[in-house]
């Protein structure tokens, strides 16, 4: 059965030759889950951008996004409702390639940023200038940043041990993980009443009221760490393999794997900073990627494109399938994940893996 599993994906990988010589290889099932996914994704944008007080067809959202709709419609797509949906495609892309790369490093499905703990340190350092410093959009954003990137560095070092190794890691995550969530409830309690509401209301993760202040910074920030994840691709697959067998190969492991760290921490904390901690995106995006191509490795593509669809289609159940009463994106995607987890886990007891 696996022998044919594996002539099956074969069989799925063509190589393509250009005019001038080269030649490369393509994988038609990975390839066509990315336009699935992206049409999912562009579905559910469209539709986002269509619904709320004053609805509007499919037709007219799209011919308002080539310029042809009227002033009203324009104000409506253009400066209420497009820069929310490119935060869920921006924000749910983050977390979907740095919950594919944890997963790598550390060897484990479960070895997502929200497991880890580096969501839950962006959660305190955006509560930390919310309760103490009432601070505005900006200095939560900020904080929330810093507070990611405090934590990875933490579990980073703390894990460390003649290098960094996937199951040290998990636990050290999961301990930092449960000391900030205590951190967090500790701080709303000591807020006041106003600051405690603002405080949870953030902690639920929602992608109401964005608008293209969130926007640039998430698009600078993306242009720059993605192609740089991209890039490392092939090493973070070797490293798959452990990290002797990457050494052989060629890969400084070491290296790759604090760079690979340093720019998904980013990622994950740049996107809670922008929409709050919305969680189970990083988590099961890349398992359902990898799942659906049925190809080795990271899958960071198809990982970033799951996440952009998993989101958005959160956030239009969130905000279209309860009627008038509207849901914050990250109940949703609690609802969703927490079903996600429990079968990951009995379908991983059942393989005999836990």
């Amino acid at each position: 059965m696996k022998a044919l599993k594996r002539a099956g994906a074969a069989r799925s990988v063509r190589a393509v030759r250009t005019g001038g010589g080269f030649s490369l290889r393509v994988d038609v099932r990975a390839s066509v889950v990315l336009v699935v996914l992206a049409a999912v994704a562009a579905v559910a944008g469209v539709v986002l951008i269509g619904s709320g007080d004053y609805s509007m067809t499919p037709g007219e959202v799209v011919s308002t996004l080539f310029g042809h709709g009227t002033f009203q419609q324009e104000f409506i797509v253009t400066d209420l409702r497009l820069p929310r949906v490119l935060v869920g495609l921006l924000v749910g892309a983050s977390l979907g390639i740095g919950g594919a790369v944890f997963q790598t490093i550390s060897r484990n499905p479960l070895g997502s940023p929200d497991v880890l703990g580096f969501g839950q340190g962006a959660t305190v350092g955006a509560l930390t200038v919310i309760v103490l410093f009432q601070g505005g959009a900006t200095a939560v954003a900020g904080g929330a940043v810093a507070g990611g990137l405090v934590t990875g560095i933490a579990v980073y070092l703390l894990a460390w041990k003649r290098g960094v190794h996937g199951y040290r890691l998990v636990l050290v995550g999961i301990g930092a993980a449960a000391m900030l969530t205590a951190a967090a409830q500790y701080l709303i309690t000591k807020a006041n009443l106003v600051d405690a509401t603002r405080a949870v209301v953030w902690m639920t993760g929602s992608l109401d009221g964005r608008d293209w202040a969130q926007v640039w910074p998430l698009l600078a920030v993306c242009g720059l760490l993605v192609p740089l994840v991209l890039g490392h691709g092939r090493a973070l697959r070797m490293m798959e393999m452990g990290d002797d067998a990457a050494y052989a190969l060629g890969v400084r492991v070491e290296r790759t794997r604090f760079v690979l760290m340093v720019c998904s921490v980013l990622l994950v904390a740049v996107a809670t900073a922008a929409a709050g901690p919305i969680t189970f995106v990083s988590l099961s995006a890349p398992q359902l990627a990898r799942r659906l191509t049925r190809s080795p490795g990271p899958n960071l593509l198809a990982a970033a494109f799951m996440g952009a669809a998993l989101l958005l289609v959160a956030d239009w159940i969130a905000l279209d399938a309860f009627g008038d009463r509207q849901l914050p994106v990250g109940i949703v995607t609690g609802v969703l994940g927490g079903c996600y987890l429990l079968w990951l886990l009995v379908t991983e007891r059942k393989a005999g893996r836990i």
